[in-house]
C-alpha cells in the first residue's frame, strides 16, 4: 500500500484516491441481458443449460433433497455447529429489536389513520458459491426474514453438485427447506421470474458477483420481474486510527478485507507517520502466511493510506467517502460516533475487528458499498417488511375534512375527485 500525506497532495490527486473505479456496467449488461431474457422466456431449461456451462452442474433437478440436508448435518463437526449456532444467536438477539411497531393517528376529529407491517411474503436468498464458502451470508439474510415473517424463504447457490454442508446447515438453523442448486445470472432470473416448477419471489437479496449484480439490476427494473435489496460494488473496509493504535491490528483488520477480492479496496486515515509506515511494514509480514495472496496483491493495488492533520479530517474524508466498513481505532472512540454519518456499519475502539461484525456480533454484514451507504442502510428485519397505511373516517371526519379537500381537488382541476366528496356530504345531509 503506497503511503500519501494530505500536507503534499494535490486537491486533483487526493479525490482521485478516493473516487471509485468505475464498474464496467456496458460489456457486463451485454453479456448478462441475454441470459435474463433467456430464462424468462425459457424457464427452468434455459437456467439448466447456463448451470451446465457455466458451473459445471451436470444433474437434472437443483432443489435441495431432504437426504442431502440430513447428510449435510452429519458431515459437519460438532465445533462448526456450534459456531454457527452461537453466529445465529447473537444475530437473531440484535435483529429481534428491528421488528417495527404500526401506530395510529387522530389527524382531525373522525379522521384516523394508521400504518402497519406485513412481511413480503415471498424472498430468495442468494449465497456467492464461488472463491469462499459463505454459510454467514444466510445467516445474515435468513434469520432477519424468518422474524419479519415471510411466508416462503427460498434459497440459491452455484455448485458443481452440492451444496456446502455449513451452509444448508445454515439454511436449516433459519427454517429454509427449499434451496436450489443454482446461481450466477441464470439463477437470479429463475428465481425472479419462475417457471412451471418454481413460484417467482417478490424479492430477492445477497451479495455477488458483477454478473449477479447485474442481473438484479435487470430483473429489479422489470416489472414481470422482482425487487432487490440494494445496489452493490467491491467490498471495503476504511480504518481511522491515532499514533496510540496497534498496527498489527489494522494490518490485520486491512488485510481481513483484501481477501474478499482483487476489487476490493482498503483504506486507512491516521495522524501518525510511525503508524503508517508500520502498518506497511506489517502488512508485509502478515500476507506471506495467507492464503488468498493473489487476492490481496490485487486489491492492495486500488488502496492506500494517508496521513491526516487531525480525526476530524479523517471524519470528513471518511463521511464523503461512506465506506461499507468504518473502523475508528482511537482511543474513546464511542465519543465521537455521533460524527460518523455516512457507513454501513462502524467498528469502535481496537478489539473490534471487523471479522466480529462479518460473522457473529449480531449486526448484519449485508451492507451498502460503493459509496451507497450515503443513502442505504445495511439489511434489516424491516428490508423483509412493507408498510401500508390505513385509514378510517367516520360521519363527522367527512364533514371536518370535506373543505379541504374539495378545496385542493378544486386548485388542481380534479372534478372527479371533488364529486367524491360531494355526493357523500350531500347524501348524508
Amino acid at each position: 500500500m503506497k503511503i500519501y500525506s494530505i500536507k503534499n497532495i494535490s486537491e486533483i490527486k487526493l479525490s482521485s484516491l478516493f473516487t471509485r473505479r468505475a464498474l464496467e456496467t456496458e460489456s457486463i449488461f451485454k453479456i448478462v441481458k441475454p441470459i435474463v431474457e433467456n430464462v424468462k422466456l425459457k424457464g427452468m431449461h434455459a437456467a439448466l443449460k447456463y448451470a451446465k456451462n457455466f458451473d459445471g452442474y451436470s444433474a437434472e433437478k437443483i432443489l435441495v433433497s431432504k437426504k442431502e440436508y440430513q447428510e449435510a448435518e452429519k458431515l459437519l463437526d460438532s465445533e462448526a455447529k456450534k459456531a454457527l449456532l452461537t453466529a445465529a444467536k447473537n444475530i437473531e438477539k440484535f435483529h429481534s429489536k428491528q421488528i417495527p411497531a404500526g401506530y395510529e393517528v387522530e389527524t382531525m376529529d373522525g379522521v384516523k389513520c394508521y400504518r402497519e407491517f406485513r412481511a413480503i411474503e415471498n424472498v430468495a436468498l442468494y449465497v456467492p458459491g464461488g472463491t469462499a464458502v459463505l454459510p454467514s451470508t444466510l445467516l445474515m439474510l435468513g434469520i432477519p426474514a424468518q422474524l419479519a415473517g415471510c411466508k416462503r424463504i427460498a434459497a440459491l447457490s452455484p455448485t458443481k453438485d452440492t451444496i456446502n454442508p455449513a451452509v444448508l446447515f445454515a439454511a436449516k438453523i433459519c427454517g429454509i427447506n427449499e434451496f436450489y442448486k443454482i446461481g450466477g445470472a441464470h439463477g437470479i432470473s429463475l428465481l425472479a421470474y419462475g417457471d412451471k416448477q418454481i413460484k417467482k419471489v417478490d424479492k430477492i437479496f445477497g451479495p455477488g458477483n458483477q454478473f449477479v449484480t447485474a442481473a438484479k439490476t435487470l430483473i429489479s427494473i422489470d416489472p414481470q420481474g422482482s425487487a432487490i435489496d440494494m445496489p452493490a460494488g467491491p467490498s471495503e473496509v476504511l480504518i481511522i486510527a491515532d499514533g496510540k493504535a496497534n498496527p498489527s491490528y489494522i494490518a490485520s483488520d486491512l488485510l481481513s478485507q483484501a481477501e474478499h477480492g482483487k476489487d476490493s479496496q482498503v483504506i486507512l486515515l491516521t495522524t501518525s507517520r510511525k503508524l503508517a509506515t508500520d502498518v506497511q511494514n506489517e502488512i508485509k509480514r502478515q500476507k506471506k502466511y495467507l492464503s488468498r495472496g493473489e487476492y490481496i496483491n490485487g486489491s492492495l493495488k486500488n488502496s492506500f493510506i494517508l496521513i491526516v492533520d487531525s480525526i476530524d479530517e479523517a471524519i470528513k474524508l471518511s463521511n464523503q467517502y461512506a465506506p461499507e466498513h468504518l473502523i475508528l481505532n482511537i482511543e474513546r472512540a464511542e465519543k465521537i460516533k455521533n460524527k460518523i454519518t455516512n457507513a454501513g456499519s462502524v467498528f469502535l475502539g481496537k478489539y473490534s475487528a471487523e471479522s466480529i461484525g462479518d460473522y457473529a456480533s449480531g449486526t448484519n454484514h449485508s451492507l451498502p458499498t460503493y459509496g451507497y451507504a450515503k443513502s442505504y442502510g445495511g439489511i434489516s428485519v424491516e428490508s423483509f417488511m412493507k408498510a401500508i397505511t390505513f385509514q378510517k373516517v367516520s360521519k363527522k371526519g367527512l364533514k371536518e375534512i370535506a373543505p379541504t379537500v374539495l378545496k385542493l381537488a378544486s386548485l388542481e382541476k380534479l372534478d372527479a375527485h371533488a364529486n367524491s366528496i360531494k355526493v357523500r356530504v350531500k347524501n348524508e345531509n
